[in-house]
């Protein structure tokens, strides 16, 4: 009702402008006419006639009347430069900030819900740059200003960044009118005043900002980089250090697009996910799962002993699977691709040197990827129990009988749970209220059940205090409600996330910053704090997963040896991710409790995965599939799935999210019968239900009555 009373007061003020023919008095012609009489008028009340002009301005320019131009005119006709001056640039600004502040109020809301998927980029830009685009345009007199204050309304920039931004942008074009209006005689229309060369000047001006800050930029990579001796001639165009999927990534784009690039590895190629991370736990977690099959095989009506499990003979296959990949990341393969791979533990010299294997090489780019490793806390007795984590744990000959998993995030459930699966008496002991704690409750009290009934014991809101040896073995102190709880265990598997690799290769020397959670700090084109290096993967973050680091490495990469061209700004808009636990949890974009959190208006539709026929046939009849969407829109916020193949099915979504397509265009979408992927087509059916106009179907229905007499 506010915003209706604000219209009709906006619209009744038009109105009358109209009405009583007010446009008259905003006329140059009449203005040329009474101009000796507004001056001797000004002279004899200086300060009402002031004032009166000051707010008749501000209503003009907020109402977005035709006539601003005249009135900027007689400033300088009736006041002289300095004084017209002062009061025009005032009454524009405060009366544009009017215009902004209405738009804002009565529309901004309304744009955004209805095309926000469209002014995404739009509002980015404007959050990042607005004050930048706002004085580029207010330079340049083309733009109707009138326009510009009723678009900037809708858009994310402050009220006050606005004003003076305004003021600021506009008074060269206003100095030019008033100065003109001291002239007012020689003028025929305002267009006489604005040249072709003025106006060319004005958008020379315009880009005074950017050439600003190219230049803020330039000074401070010289700042960086003072104090430093760059070679004459470089040994390659790139250097990188790390041999994972960052850095592999980045090699191989660097050599295909003809740069020389010299690649620095001190330990085995293909980095933690190849060796330590998720090649050997997946190749873990399908012997677990294989042995949870057979155990259940009588559900399918199979007679079979329960397995015996080969400890030794599991862990033999995990490093089989390792060897059957290790040749797509070979030092062979990758000589081939023209990468010069060099072993060896590389040191940063200089921004433009790193020191290995007795060699000095040198780049005009280098690029960090050295990847992360298990944190361990300091948890007091803990350096007593020889602890295991994700690094270590594939040296293991004797599988653990009890088995403490410290951890709830998804590499601990993962490894906990085939742990389990294989026969050892796991507990895992969690300090959050539940496991997963990242997704929505409901996935997290779907995880714990199916933990349970595979025989582990979960203790969530449990804080570990210390550990003890005992004469029964070691055991884990925790604390849990201001209680402590003593568990036993034989060996304990630390999994409480990763900590970036920045120490020991010459970051501490250069002084390169670092974020508050240790990894290497990047700009959104994955540079450092010096120019010439860049950083990528698990080091610099925010997210670390071997498909995110790969994806930096195109950035860094590309800004590297192109950045002097175009640079390119990462794009995280759209991450995906899945936790390969049974059943699968996989989600890409907001989580429900996110939206709620972050107070983002959303619906919720969800498909139970137990009524889809490819499960029930498999067996595997459970979780669900939910999308989160703009209210009353098939725009996709957010996807959540929990069930078997959830790693797999999220990519159609990610599809979908990355390029703007709705959940009508995946129902429109023909999915194999019967398939797991028609999941998605059945939750966007869903949708559809819940949103079908219902006063057209009742239409629909008496046509058909009607038809059938």
């Amino acid at each position: 009702m506010k915003k209706w009373g604000v219209l009709v007061l906006l619209g009744a003020l038009i109105a009358l402008y109209i009405y009583f023919g007010l446009g008259q008095y905003l006329d140059l012609s009449w203005l040329k006419a009474q101009h000796q009489a507004l001056q001797e008028l000004y002279r004899q009340h200086p300060l009402p006639v002031l004032a009166g002009y000051f707010l008749l301005y501000v209503l003009v320019t907020a109402l977005s009347l035709p006539g601003a131009a005249v009135m900027t005119l007689a400033g300088g006709a009736i006041f002289g430069l300095w004084t017209g001056l002062l009061v025009v640039s005032f009454a524009s600004s405060f009366g544009a900030t009017l215009a902004f502040l209405v738009s804002r109020y009565l529309l901004r809301d309304w744009v955004q819900q209805r095309f926000g998927d469209s002014l995404a980029s739009i509002n980015r830009g404007i959050e990042k740059d607005g004050p930048f685009y706002l004085f580029a345009l207010r330079l340049v007199p083309v733009f109707p200003f009138f326009i510009i204050n009723l678009v900037m309304g809708l858009m994310p920039i402050p009220a006050f960044t606005f004003y003076w931004v305004s003021q600021l942008g506009m008074l060269p074009g206003t100095l030019v009118y008033v100065n003109a209006g001291t002239q007012l005689a020689g003028i025929e229309s305002p267009s006489d005043i604005l040249s072709l060369p003025l106006i060319l000047s004005f958008a020379l001006l315009a880009l005074l900002p950017f050439i600003g800050r190219a230049v803020l930029r330039l000074i401070h990579r010289q700042r960086a980089l003072s104090g430093y001796r760059k070679p004459s001639r470089f040994d390659a165009n790139l250097i990188v250090i790390g041999g994972g999927s960052a850095g592999l990534v980045t090699a191989y784009i660097a050599a295909a697009v003809k740069a020389r690039v010299v690649l620095i590895e001190k330990s085995k190629m293909g980095g933690d996910c190849l060796n330590t991370g998720c090649v050997p736990s997946k190749a873990l977690i399908r012997s677990a799962r294989l042995a949870a099959e057979i155990a259940d095989s009588s559900r399918y009506g199979l007679e079979c002993a329960r397995p015996r499990v080969d400890f030794q003979r599991v862990m033999q296959r995990v490093g089989e699977v390792i060897e059957g990949i290790e040749p797509h990341d070979s030092v062979e393969r990758y000589t081939r691709l023209g990468v010069e791979v060099v072993q060896g533990e590389g040191r940063i010299v200089d921004p433009w040197t790193v020191e290995v294997a007795g060699r000095r090489l040198t780049a005009r780019n280098i690029v960090i990827a050295t990847g992360a490793r298990p944190f361990v806390p300091p948890v007091p007795g803990i350096e007593t129990v020889d602890p295991l984590t994700s690094d270590n744990l594939w040296q293991l000959e004797e599988q653990p009988r009890r088995l403490l998993v410290l951890g709830g995030g998804p590499i601990g459930c993962e490894l906990a749970q085939a742990f389990a699966r294989l026969g050892s008496q796991v507990t895992q002991v969690e300090m959050a209220p539940r496991l997963l704690i990242r997704e929505d409750e409901e996935v997290s009290t779907l995880v714990e059940a199916r933990f349970q009934s595979d025989g582990m014991r979960v203790l969530t809101g449990h804080k570990a205090l210390r550990f003890e040896r005992e004469e029964g073995g070691p055991v884990l102190v925790a604390d849990h409600q201001g209680n402590e709880v003593r568990i036993g265990f034989d060996r304990v598997l630390v999994a409480l996330g990763r900590k970036s690799n920045v120490e020991g290769f010459g970051l501490e020397e250069l002084g390169l910053r670092l974020t508050d959670r240790g990894a290497i700090e990047v700009d959104e084109w994955l540079q450092t704090s010096i120019p010439t290096i860049y950083a990528c993967g698990d080091v610099a973050g925010p997210y670390q997963f071997t498909h995110v680091a790969a994806h930096q490495a195109w950035y860094a990469s590309v800004n590297a040896l192109f950045g002097i061209v175009r640079r390119f700004k990462a794009d995280y808009s759209v991450i995906p991710w899945a936790t390969f636990i049974d059943p699968e949890v996989a989600r890409a974009g907001i989580s429900e409790a996110e939206a709620v959190e972050r107070g983002i208006p959303h619906e919720v539709t969800r498909y139970g995965i137990d009524g889809l026929d490819r499960a029930i046939a498999d067996g595997e009849a459970r979780g669900f599939v939910k999308v989160l969407t703009v209210p009353g829109k098939d725009r996709i916020l957010g996807v959540t799935i929990v069930g078997s193949h959830a790693g797999d099915l999220i990519a159609e979504f990610v599809l979908a999210m990355r390029h703007g397509l709705g959940l009508n265009k995946l129902l429109s979408t023909i999915h194999i019968y019967p398939t797991w992927a028609e999941a998605n087509k059945y939750v966007a059916g869903e949708w559809k239900r819940a949103h079908a106009p219902q006063r057209l179907l009742d239409w629909v229905a008496r046509w058909h009555a009607w038809r059938r007499g």
